[in-house]
């Protein structure tokens, strides 16, 4: 994990990606990405749940043991999902479930209020990964995917969680929908590499939901995300070709 410290000082930037199953995460891995997260977004992009709040441990691990066969050289990272990091001694028997899974490090969501998990996990020699800003397992208490950092209060309190993870002994830190000034604020105060998705171009690196960079999911697009492929528009384009050439050969 000191590579990523390392990779900060050098001014190199992070690449991180999602994946959810054996090709897409090899197909990641032959690419040269850094980082592939098994997240727990898997819930919306590939269960069909509304958000991320129902998804389980079983099924985390279910999807970590399959990208986990398509990993070769990208450090490999399982989401602990929501309630199965309540308390320290839950926090580390859930990552070693993700661990013994195939991942190599675990990420949890939340900052000076879950150290004692996160240090507890790093203490049993699982590595951990931080998230910050907006939490998608507390959007529905939030009532939905909102900015954070905009007021000098926001900032101050996403400051202070930053360098409560770092201290923790996280080797870096996601910045999820944070104002680009206060992400570039975190970025500069801490000496473990920040990887923002929707937080401005500052963060040490950055992370998307490859569904959103690829178009795999049509029926909602983050506002931050530029489609870099149109793998939906593919997928109907070949079943319709599909289906008209099956009902001429009958014909």
């Amino acid at each position: 994990m000191q590579d990523f410290r390392e990779k900060k000082r050098r001014g190199e930037r992070v690449t991180a990606l999602t994946a959810y199953d054996y090709p897409t995460a090899r197909l990641l891995d032959e690419s040269g990405i850094d980082v592939i997260l098994v997240g727990d977004s898997l819930g919306m992009v590939v269960l069909g749940y509304e958000d991320t709040t129902q998804v389980t441990l079983a099924e985390m691990v279910h999807h970590t043991r399959a990208a986990a066969r398509g990993v070769k050289r990208a450090l490999l990272v399982g989401d602990l999902p929501i309630h199965t990091y309540d308390d320290p001694a839950q926090a580390v028997s859930s990552a070693r479930a993700l661990i013994e899974a195939g991942a190599e490090a675990v990420k949890l969501e939340g900052g000076a209020s879950h150290v004692p998990q996160i240090e507890a996990i790093v203490g049993a020699g699982i590595p951990v990964m931080g998230h910050i800003g907006m939490l998608p397992q507390s959007v529905r208490e939030e009532g939905g995917y909102k900015i954070k950092g905009r007021t000098q209060a926001e900032a101050a309190a996403l400051l202070q969680d930053a360098a409560a993870v770092e201290k923790a002994g996280a080797f870096a830190v996601v910045l999820e929908i944070v104002s680009a000034e206060t992400a570039r604020q975190i970025t500069s105060a801490l000496e473990i590499p920040t990887i923002g998705i929707g937080s401005g171009s500052h963060c040490d690196g950055q992370i998307l939901v490859t569904h959103d960079l690829i178009g795999l999911f049509p029926w909602f697009t983050p506002k931050f995300v530029s489609p870099d492929a149109r793998v939906a528009d593919e997928i109907r384009r070949a079943a319709q070709a599909f289906i008209r050439r099956t009902k001429s050969d009958s014909a």
